[in-house]
């Protein structure tokens, strides 16, 4: 309705400058093209969609034991940009007092990349306070343009010098179920909420990683997950200190938003 409400008005405004009540021929095809361009556009869009949330690895302690990321995004609904950063504490897989640092706009003028640097500088303290400065690198990624790919497996092995080659192989196996979350999802979003299970499989053991029970209300109404990747810090790249990252999508407003979970694969 409101393209052709549009279009009609361009279509007014042409006519009222060549001083014609209607649209002379190249006008009207001109318009036909654009109607034409502009339905194309229409019918590529999902009838429903959140807002997905990237992620930037900002990070390991010397140590290894904690971890930091952000994740940051324009949020639906509104189109207000936000970014929130995480410190994790390996050992207790649980996030450090004061964490996670969140930074929303109150409007759309501030920009992704205000909210970002404020978002950045706010936890300027807590990176610097657990030491995070051992980079990042990323052994196995799913990538969001991977098709076919239900984001319920990844094979990987530690990165090594040689090109192509890695050091071990392991199976990354993710599940979910029903679970109990703090609010009442079926009545939000007209369906339970689901928990995860991650297995990692090596030469014929299989470990289980995590199993959710009762979901944190800081995980909202979860109803899908997907394997993301594997990262560990540079040059310490054993399985003891790898992480699974694990796309979370709870319900939105406008449908399912992407969120990160980080989860250590060396507990």
């Amino acid at each position: 309705m409101m393209i052709w409400m549009k279009l009609n008005g361009v279509r007014a405004a042409l006519a009222r400058r060549d001083g014609f009540r209607t649209p002379g021929r190249g006008i009207a095809i001109f318009l036909a093209r654009l109607a034409a361009i502009l339905f194309g556009l229409l019918a590529s869009l999902p009838a429903h969609a959140g807002d997905r949330a990237l992620i930037d690895y900002i990070g390991f302690s010397k140590d290894f034991r904690y971890f930091a990321f952000e994740e940051f995004g324009i949020q639906d609904g509104s189109g207000f940009a936000y970014a929130n950063v995480y410190v994790i504490d390996l050992t207790t897989d649980s996030w450090v007092l004061g964490s996670p640092i969140r930074i929303q706009a109150d409007s759309e003028a501030r920009s992704l990349a205000e909210v970002r640097a404020e978002a950045a500088e706010s936890a300027k303290s807590h990176i610097e306070g657990f030491g995070i400065a051992v980079p990042v690198e990323i052994a196995a990624l799913i990538g969001d343009g991977v098709p076919d790919n239900d984001g319920r497996s990844l094979v990987f092995g530690m990165p090594t010098y040689l090109p192509g080659q890695v050091s071990g192989r392991y199976t990354l196996r993710l599940s979910s179920f029903a679970a109990r979350a703090a609010s009442p999802c079926a009545d939000y979003f007209g369906s339970e909420p689901l928990g995860f299970a991650l297995n990692l499989a090596d030469s014929g053991t299989d470990r289980l990683v995590h199993r959710d029970t009762n979901l944190p209300r800081s995980r909202g109404c979860p109803t899908d997950y997907r394997l993301h990747s594997v990262v560990t810090p540079f040059m310490g790249t054993t399985l003891s200190n790898a992480i699974a990252i694990i796309s979370v999508y709870p319900g939105g407003f406008e449908g399912p938003d992407r969120r990160f979970l980080a989860v250590p694969l060396g507990l």
